[in-house]
């Protein structure tokens, strides 16, 4: 355990997270989800709800704002705007962290194929269908000049 990380980011979930690089996409699936199949890397939450890990790791993932587009979600079939409740609150707790964002529809074979692509799978025990979704990874701005680090300590001064 460790001082305001939320419990659900493992060791495994923490080091893939900090390895990904800006515009690096990460894919958090539901229990049915073929993880195994069609992930690179694959992280098993098993236990756990697709919501709470993913509020997770929107507490320590910056979100790009390079493009227009950084976070997909599956869709219900083909009923690209549909929303099922477990869609809702996907929808909510992004916009609780990135509220200038948007949640994007992913028809079938285009999620797909997005989360084949990703750097890594987090695979849940959701048991709610259609309950996936994908983050791409932002960058952490540096501090403007004269504003002092946390805590008194700049990370780049050795």
């Amino acid at each position: 355990m460790l001082k305001g990380l939320d419990p659900l980011l493992s060791p495994e979930l923490l080091f893939t997270l900090r390895a990904m690089g800006h515009g690096d996409e990460i894919a958090i699936v539901d229990g049915n989800y073929p993880g195994v199949e069609h992930a690179r890397r694959l992280i098993r939450l098993d236990g756990h709800h697709l919501v709470p890990v993913l509020n997770a790791v929107l507490s320590v993932l910056p979100i790009d704002d390079f493009v227009p587009e950084a976070i997909f979600r599956s869709t219900v079939k083909a009923e690209r705007d549909k929303l099922d409740p477990v869609h809702e609150e996907m929808i909510d707790c992004c916009a609780r962290h990135e509220p200038h964002r948007q949640v994007v529809p992913l028809i079938g074979p285009d999620f797909y194929t997005r989360v084949k692509a990703a750097h890594a799978v987090i695979q849940t025990s959701e048991p709610r269908l259609y309950a996936n979704i994908i983050l791409r990874k932002g960058v952490i701005y540096p501090k403007e000049p004269g504003a002092q680090a946390a805590a008194g300590v700049d990370p780049f001064v050795y």
